[in-house]
């Protein structure tokens, strides 16, 4: 005897909650459209009988799969984390999935990722600064599918981005740390290759010297992986130098705490002896010791905002325009005027 239950159907969940098939095909595609108890009523109902819609069949009628593709550089460290959490619930408010994949900072992989999820149906692709060939964009185009940059602004950029202006904000903060009388730096960075924001960051310390009129050509540059090993096996070289820095910029946060780890090991107070700058204002920028002089992000928003556009070009058609967020310094407890003006 087989006494396997037979699979529940869209009616048999309508019928469960007492409400039309159309409600119950709302409550699964526009959630936001559907009261909050007819929504509880209606997942109850597909708890209650295990019922799993057919998303495959939707899409193939409507060529649409209500999934948008997320490609980040990596997933080791907190850096995207803030910014994709809120890239997808509000993906969510609008009945739509994020996949996610990650590149490890290559442009190969990058590229095999993203037309990997365009031929699994992704209906849009975010994706991490400007630095790709153009080829990817006129394949996308071709395949009608909308990609969004982020963590980057460019207003020359041809392709559409919500994102910071990686260099203005790193010049403001160094303009800063310079009125403060610092005069030798030095820069953790990530590998510029490939890497437009990181470029951008240097460039704008670079531009913050001159400007305060420094030579930029003295910067200690150090470019590696992040990583907190990374930043302290870094900033031990750079502070290894004849004439150590008195301000060490980091490219991120996670450079930055490594830093810091570091100048305890060596016996090094900091911002006594050496101020240390991080990039991003992730969670660890404030729990770290002491607490981390860096650059806000606005990662949240960044997300959110990214998510609505978007769903608004493919929901409605509306064309993809670039936003601007601000970027802002926070001071906190590692920078310091350095000891020969004190």
């Amino acid at each position: 005897m087989n006494s396997k239950r037979p699979t529940p159907t869209l009616n048999d969940v309508a019928t469960e909650a007492g409400v039309s098939t159309a409600t119950v095909s709302r409550c699964l595609n526009f959630p936001d459209r559907v009261s909050q108890r007819t929504r509880d009523k209606v997942m109850t109902a597909i708890n209650l009988l295990g019922y799993s819609p057919n998303f495959g069949a939707s899409a193939m009628a409507a060529r649409r799969t209500k999934t948008i593709g997320a490609i980040i550089p990596t997933m080791e460290n907190a850096i995207f984390a803030r910014g994709l959490q809120a890239f997808q619930e509000t993906l969510r408010g609008y009945g739509y999935t994020m996949l996610v994949a990650s590149t490890a900072y290559r442009a190969d992989i990058e590229e095999e990722q993203i037309r990997s999820l365009v031929a699994r149906g992704a209906d849009a692709l975010l994706l991490i600064g400007h630095d790709r060939d153009a080829q990817i964009y006129t394949f996308l185009e071709t395949q009608g599918v909308p990609a969004l940059v982020t963590w980057a602004f460019d207003p020359h950029a041809e392709q559409p981005s919500v994102g910071f202006d990686n260099h203005a904000a790193m010049r403001e903060m160094a303009a800063s740390v310079i009125a403060l009388g610092h005069e030798n730096l030095a820069l953790i960075t990530a590998r510029c290759a490939g890497n437009d924001r990181a470029r951008a960051r240097l460039v704008g310390l670079r531009a913050a010297m001159e400007a305060a009129g420094q030579d930029p050509e003295l910067l200690q540059v150090i470019q590696t992986t992040y990583g907190i090993e990374n930043g302290a096996a870094a900033f031990a070289e750079v502070m290894s130098a004849k004439k150590p820095p008195t301000a060490v910029f980091c490219g991120n946060d996670v450079l930055a705490v490594g830093a810091l780890r570091q100048a305890r090991e060596m016996g090094l107070s900091v911002p006594e002896d050496v101020s240390i700058i991080g990039f991003d204002d992730i969670e660890l920028a404030q729990v770290a010791y002491p607490p981390l002089t860096t650059v806000h992000v606005p990662h949240a928003e960044m997300g959110h905002r990214a998510a609505l556009a978007l769903i608004d070009t493919l929901q409605s058609g509306i064309p993809l325009q670039s936003i601007a967020l601000p970027a802002t310094p926070v001071f906190r407890k590692t920078l310091a005027g350095p000891k020969a003006v004190k």
